[in-house]
């Protein structure tokens, strides 16, 4: 496989999950913009969004709601950005459709601070607390 969310979602690669179903999941950015922020994708690999049927892009984006809500709740957050990158100029960095939420803060001075190095220990934890909250929405 070339794709690393491919091996994520085939479990060959490991990361935190916070939602999965039949036909997508949603795990922790192990490099995020705000903590919190999660990746929305389908199961089957699509390189852009362009290569989807207008239904798979509908589907995928239905699960953006109880997703952004329970990012939200988990993190209580202020607000959340919604982005979806395609292709290399686009900074899609990984080539598999994902939809970022990114939760954002009213005491962030800076609009888009540069992406760090999630700690594991919080990753796991906030995963956790994130899929509390999905299912109680």
């Amino acid at each position: 496989m070339d794709c690393l969310f491919c091996e994520i979602i085939a479990g060959k690669a490991p990361a935190y999950f916070v939602y999965e179903d039949s036909t997508h999941v949603a795990i922790m950015d192990r490099y995020p913009i705000h903590r919190g922020h999660t990746l929305v994708m389908p199961r089957m690999h699509h390189e852009k969004i362009i290569d989807m049927t207008p239904t798979t892009v509908s589907e995928l984006f239905t699960r953006i709601l109880p997703i952004a809500r329970g990012v939200i709740e988990a993190t209580d957050a202020d607000g959340f950005n919604i982005g979806q990158n395609n292709g290399r100029a686009a900074n899609q960095i990984i080539p598999h459709v994902h939809v970022h939420v990114i939760p954002r803060y009213s005491k962030v001075a800076v609009a888009w601070p540069k992406r760090s190095v999630a700690d594991e220990k919080d990753l796991e934890e906030l995963a956790a607390k994130i899929r509390r909250c999905i299912k109680s929405t």
